[in-house]
């Protein structure tokens, strides 16, 4: 399908900014000793910072040496879904792998406006980076998935520009904050609602009713849908992806409203205007959806493909 030029939408006065949805899919004090859990989970609901939501769950692989770790963040829309919900047999697979996996919660809309997430993820990974003596973790072999809002905020780690501070008095701040590998589930390209009108089947900015806050003049919601826009950070140092979608890109859309309008915001041509990107920037990556043949299966197998290098 023939991508159409993006728009540029300048008259920000005139439409809302609005929240991605995804389809679906308190803080405790804790110690540094493995959890007593039934899911077995090493240590958690570790805080890596003051607000109840910056919480992290961390599962050690059964290996001796330091291992790869494969980071989940979840989706919900940035104002649902939980670090808990996590698929348990993408979990079974790393460990088997000899990957720890961890799994990261973070400030919704509700706690925090844009950009609180992405900043808590970016200190997240840093925290990880900062345990990975005392936790077994190959600092250099991170990777990460996650689907639509998490695939958003995963791409913004992995694509982004390092956010490692040196010269701060912090020491966490001073670990990198990049992927040596990610993988997006239902990932959106960005958060130009005029090109998704144009470019989306189906989608209206009906589907949207988010009010930006007050606080935020026309400049900075232009600046902010700039940043927070994850095709706007690929460039050729980026790390291998792996893209899906569940449809390709002539599939009719659904009949029923509400499954109609999850389908469109998680649409393949997302996929297909980055892959234009990461083609432009010779990144390596895997784009699929139904129809099409590709070596891995899905994101975990891409991960651990990665990591073991």
């Amino acid at each position: 399908m023939m991508m159409q030029p993006r728009s540029n939408p300048s008259n920000i006065s005139s439409w809302q900014f609005t929240l991605l949805l995804l389809a679906s899919i308190h803080l405790i004090e804790a110690q540094q000793t493995p959890a007593k859990s039934p899911n077995s989970i090493t240590y958690e609901n570790v805080p890596y910072g003051d607000h109840p939501q910056q919480i992290i769950d961390f599962w050690q692989a059964k290996v001796e040496d330091p291992a790869p770790l494969i980071l989940f963040i979840h989706g919900g829309g940035f104002t649902g879904g939980s670090h808990d919900k996590i698929n348990q047999a993408f979990l079974e697979t790393c460990l088997t792998a000899g990957m720890h996996f961890a799994s990261i919660e973070y400030r919704l809309l509700q706690h925090a406006w844009f950009p609180a997430a992405h900043h808590d993820c970016v200190r997240a990974l840093q925290f990880l980076r900062s345990k990975a003596t005392q936790w077994g973790i190959d600092p250099h072999r991170i990777g990460g998935f996650g689907g639509s809002a998490g695939a958003q905020l995963v791409a913004y780690l992995a694509w982004s520009p390092d956010f490692a501070d040196p010269s701060s008095k912090d020491p966490i701040a001073h670990e990198s904050s990049r992927l040596k590998a990610v993988g997006l589930i239902g990932g959106q390209a960005n958060l130009d609602f005029d090109w998704w009108v144009e470019n989306i089947p189906g989608y209206q900015k009906d589907f949207h009713s988010k009010q930006i806050p007050e606080h935020l003049s026309p400049i900075d919601v232009r600046a902010l849908m700039h940043e927070l826009s994850i095709e706007n950070h690929i460039s050729s140092d980026d790390p291998p992806s792996f893209m899906s979608y569940g449809m390709a890109p002539n599939d009719p859309i659904p009949n029923e409203p509400r499954a109609a309008r999850g389908w469109s915001i998680h649409h393949v041509n997302f996929g297909l205007s980055m892959q234009t990107l990461l083609d432009e920037h010779g990144v390596e990556y895997v784009l699929k959806f139904p129809g099409t043949e590709q070596a891995h299966e899905n994101a975990v197998d891409f991960l651990i493909h990665h990591l073991k290098k």
